[in-house]
């Protein structure tokens, strides 16, 4: 994963590449908050901490295409 990108305004790709079928129940919630339903969905996000906790935590299922 790429290192937290700094400044105001930092934004972070993120895109589901694996579905939520047969997952816990906590990585269908963490992808719902993440705003990722469906596979290929690609989504914009603030670059805060939290953000990033929730990524690592379904890092298996979602890719960071960017960080800006």
């Amino acid at each position: 994963m790429p290192k937290q990108a700094k400044g105001k305004g930092a934004t972070v790709t993120v895109r589901q590449i694996a579905s939520a079928a047969g997952r816990f129940s906590y990585q269908r919630a963490t992808l719902k908050g993440l705003g990722l339903d469906k596979l290929n969905r690609v989504r914009t996000l603030e670059d805060t901490p939290a953000v990033r906790g929730m990524i690592a935590r379904v890092h298996h299922l979602v890719r960071v295409e960017s960080g800006s």
